[in-house]
């Protein structure tokens, strides 16, 4: 008999469709590493989200592609339908929809890739051998007898410079070098006319300058020779290419670089009416300071004439006069003072020294001499008879207790030969020498035999 549809485990692998997805999308984005992708840009859609999506496709293929906020921030054109783009992307799927797609890193202009890279690694090394160190730039002259200007004479680019120089100071003269600004050769026209110009000197400051464009346009000042002119011009260079978001080599090595042409012809002339302000001002000032030196110099003059008025000789001289009659009269009058002063002060030293002549004073102290050598015979005398008394009561009990008393009484002191005192029989052997001190004298002694103390244990 079969058995039943359901009756029997199942042991098959179903996917699930979002499983299915997932897989397929692990297995394309593992065996695909990031690459490079050529081809035209169809509906370009730009949510609010601020990640782009679009469409990749040439002409006989299409693929979805997603670029996310993070990346597409760094791009450096718009991406609109029917561009030519080239994409660097790893390849994934929309697991949602199953949708195949590419996850996009970068994007850049197709042609302009290149250009870009080669335009990179110039930088890169131009950078590395100084060329655009900030030590080596010099600062704008803040009024230019002279300004150079090296651009295309039909372009643009030097109606707007000649327009704003017109505009802020008119007065100074411009000197245009027409060359060609983009096409082949125009690197070379470009740096031998910069060359050309440092070595004329007929200007004070130089504008190098075109107007906008792609890439391609702007690449004459790109050129590695441009750069190195640049660098060795020794006029001070100020680079005014493209608009505000384009970037060339020749804005790195310059000693200014402008945003626009327009800017790079503000940035080399002062503003006439700004300076004109700034003369009024100060021939305000300066007439200010005239007037104030003026007033202060008419001041001085008349308190010199009263000086001279009260320095006049013949007034001196009567001045002088009568100070002279006075310091007279005030001499006589001190001379008499002091004289006498002195006087009645000799008259006093006299009387003084009559109370204090040194005959009495001598004798005086003659008898005072006399008394006090009385007075120290007798205490002299007492003295040494009170330490003769306590000299014989120390003797007398330093007796008392001299180890020299009790010898005399008969007894001795035996020590060992090394001198040590001796106080026990059992300290020595017989056969040891001992040495006995007397009252008067010393005995040297040897040990026949020990007897112990009365009383003592001895061993049997």
């Amino acid at each position: 008999m079969p058995p039943m549809p359901n009756s029997a485990p199942d042991d098959r692998d179903i996917y699930s469709v979002g499983r299915l997805n997932a897989e397929a999308r692990a297995l394309l984005e593992g065996a695909f590493p990031l690459i490079w992708v050529q081809g035209e840009l169809s509906n370009v859609s730009r949510p609010s989200s601020g990640h782009l999506y679009f469409t990749l496709k040439d002409a006989s293929a299409q693929i979805r592609c997603a670029m996310f906020r993070g990346n597409n921030r760094f791009l450096r054109f718009r991406p609109e339908d029917g561009a030519q783009v080239v994409v660097r992307a790893n390849l994934s799927l929309y697991e949602a929809r199953g949708d195949y797609q590419l996850i996009v890193q970068s994007m850049e202009a197709a042609g302009d890739g290149a250009l870009q890279r080669t335009f990179e690694a110039l930088k890169q090394k131009l950078a590395a051998e100084g060329l655009f160190d900030a030590a080596h730039k010099v600062d704008l002259p803040a009024l230019p007898r002279r300004i150079g200007v090296i651009t295309s004479p039909t372009g643009a680019a030097i109606r707007d410079i000649l327009s704003v120089l017109a505009r802020r100071f008119p007065a100074i003269p411009v000197l245009v070098y027409p060359v060609p600004v983009q096409g082949q050769g125009a690197g070379a026209e470009i740096a031998a006319t910069i060359r050309r110009a440092d070595a004329r000197r007929d200007c004070d400051v130089l504008i190098v300058a075109r107007g906008g464009g792609s890439l391609e346009d702007l690449w004459a000042f790109n050129e590695e020779i441009v750069a190195r002119a640049i660098y060795d011009c020794g006029l001070p260079i100020v680079s005014g290419v493209g608009h505000e978001v384009d970037f060339t080599i020749a804005d790195f090595v310059a000693d200014r670089r402008a945003p626009t042409p327009s800017v790079a012809a503000e940035m080399v002339s002062p503003d006439r009416n700004e300076w004109l302000n700034q003369l009024r001002a100060l021939d305000a000032e300066l007439y200010k300071r005239l007037a104030r030196r003026i007033e202060r110099l008419g001041e001085r003059l008349a308190w010199l004439g009263k000086r001279l008025q009260q320095q006049h000789p013949g007034q001196r001289l009567r001045q002088r006069a009568q100070r002279l009659d006075e310091l007279e009269q005030r001499l006589h009058r001190a001379t008499y003072s002091a004289l006498h002063r002195r006087t009645a002060r000799l008259a006093t030293v006299h009387a003084q020294l009559q109370r204090h002549h040194p005959g009495a004073r001598l004798q005086h102290l003659r008898d005072l001499h006399s008394a006090l050598a009385r007075r120290l015979n007798v205490a002299v005398q007492t003295q040494l008879k009170q330490l003769r008394q306590h000299l014989a009561a120390f003797a007398r009990a330093l007796d008392t207790v001299s180890p020299l008393a009790t010898l005399e009484r008969g007894y001795a002191i035996v020590t060992l030969s090394d001198g040590r005192v001796l106080h026990d029989a059992q300290h020595v052997r017989p056969g040891d020498s001992i040495e006995a001190r007397l009252a008067r004298g010393r005995l040297r002694c040897s040990v026949d035999a020990i007897e112990p103390p009365p009383g003592s244990r001895t061993d049997s």
